[in-house]
């Protein structure tokens, strides 16, 4: 994806750099818990639907770009003082305000087209619902130290979607356990990301959960990464998942003990490999509830 970017005419280029692109983690974070939710929806001995799949992964690129569009909108002075940020187009005035907002547009028509894709009308009405809370994130960072938990939830959405948009309504047991599974999961992975640009949130007075778990940070993601597992074993139970779900679930707790037993927030390269490998925890889940149908 990196390389698309590299490879694409200067006058477009920009526009690529501000949808993330080259670095498609986000994208993955927003889909896995679509996927999961597609999955424990789908009648017993059976696939999920690839057309779902491929609305929601089409639809998880296309929100995704928007989010990043949003908050660079809201953060183009603050990005301008950070080293990892300060080359982003807004911030280095590549583009402008009014090409970003064009380009916003064009991401949420395409995605209100995709979600017109959908069956029935239940799932429609329920995709505005994260709407405003995707639109209030950046804001968020400004007052308090959780805006962690407003991305998670807008990121995990697609736990509540996803059964919507196959039946039309919501099996709360097991939709509510796996939308608070996401929830904690983003917690865990949004607060070691978050840990890159400590220093600088420190001096700008930017908020995060990094800064409010300062001192025990481990612990605190040790205890989100449990929450994260036992709400999963609480929606696995409710949707009656045969052995390979729990195999699978106890292979992804492994994978979420990694991340924090071996964490150093002080080295930044380290909290951006643990926050990219959740794109295989979410696929460890994913397979898991695929198999156990």
């Amino acid at each position: 994806m990196a390389r698309l970017v590299q490879m694409a005419p200067p006058s477009a280029s920009p526009y690529l750099e501000l949808l993330r692109i080259d670095r498609p983690i986000g994208t993955y974070l927003l889909f896995w818990p679509c996927s999961w939710s597609l999955a424990l929806a789908s009648p017993l001995g059976s696939l999920p639907d690839p057309y779902l799949l491929f609305l929601f992964a089409a639809g998880s690129f296309l929100m995704r770009g928007a989010g990043c569009i949003i908050n660079d909108l809201w953060d183009r002075d603050l990005d301008k003082m950070v080293d990892r940020t300060k080359e982003r187009p807004l911030a280095s005035g590549k583009l402008s305000i009014k090409q970003a907002l064009y380009l916003l547009l064009s991401q949420l028509s395409l995605s209100l087209l995709v979600l017109t894709q959908f069956s029935n009308w239940f799932s429609v009405f329920l995709a505005f619902g994260v709407v405003p809370i995707v639109f209030s994130y950046p804001a968020v960072k400004r007052f308090s130290h959780w805006p962690q938990l407003v991305l998670g939830l807008a990121f995990n959405w697609g736990a509540l979607l996803g059964y919507a948009a196959v039946h039309g309504a919501l099996d709360l047991p097991v939709v509510l356990p796996l939308y608070l599974a996401g929830i904690c999961w983003t917690l865990v992975y949004d607060t070691i990301y978050a840990h890159q640009d400590l220093k600088y949130d420190l001096q700008v007075g930017i908020k995060s959960t990094a800064i409010r778990f300062l001192g025990q940070t481990k612990a605190i993601l040790s205890g989100f990464s449990g929450l994260t597992v036992g709400s999963l074993v609480v929606s696995g139970y409710f949707a009656g998942l045969g052995w390979p779900f729990w195999v699978g679930l106890a292979a992804a707790a492994a994978h979420l003990t990694w991340q924090v037993a071996g964490l150093n927030i002080d080295d930044e390269r380290d909290c951006g490999r643990r926050f990219r490998s959740n794109k295989w925890f979410g696929a460890i889940i994913f397979i898991s509830i695929v198999l156990s149908k």
